[in-house]
């Protein structure tokens, strides 16, 4: 699509191919920016990021996606996306190509990467060992249940505790 002629093209979005990176697809609307929150992307970085927002989209009617050049997922990254964004899937691409597509999918047992709400939790008390441990309890909406102490974390709570 040539850019001089945008006028041809009215309901199309124009986002330039990535050569080497990932695509995160699928995202439930509004959530984009939580995912580049838990990514820990603030654009200060220098990766070249593409935020489309509210797209139409016939799986979920709406939609978000996230295009990040030279950037390739840790299985903490996968994790945490599945719990923020649980219909995400992520399109590797190289060379321009999409080698790899997967679909998340939210981990059966959570550990260490979220703080468990209860201030009372003994995973929250400084001078014990033990890392947070959260099993998945309901994957729509996303509920993880404490180990330890019982609190269920739901959806939208979970990037709220989320271990830097």
């Amino acid at each position: 699509m040539n850019p001089t002629n945008l006028s041809k093209y009215p309901n199309k979005l124009i986002v330039s191919k990535i050569r080497n990176g990932i695509v995160i697809d699928h995202i439930p609307a509004g959530k984009a920016l939580k995912v580049l929150r838990v990514l820990g992307i603030t654009g200060s970085e220098g990766l070249r990021v593409a935020l489309v927002m509210n797209v139409e989209s016939r799986k979920l009617g709406r939609k978000d996606i996230v295009k990040i050049e030279e950037k390739f997922l840790s299985m903490k990254e996968l994790s945490l996306i599945a719990l923020i964004a649980p219909t995400a899937t992520i399109n590797v691409i190289k060379e321009y190509k999409v080698v790899e597509k997967q679909r998340v999918e939210p981990p059966s047992i959570v550990k260490g990467l979220i703080k468990c709400p209860n201030p009372t939790c003994i995973s929250r008390k400084k001078n014990e060992p033990i890392k947070s441990l959260f099993k998945l309890k309901s994957t729509n909406p996303i509920m993880l249940e404490c180990q330890y102490c019982g609190y269920v974390l739901k959806g939208d709570e979970i990037e709220d505790y989320i271990e830097s």
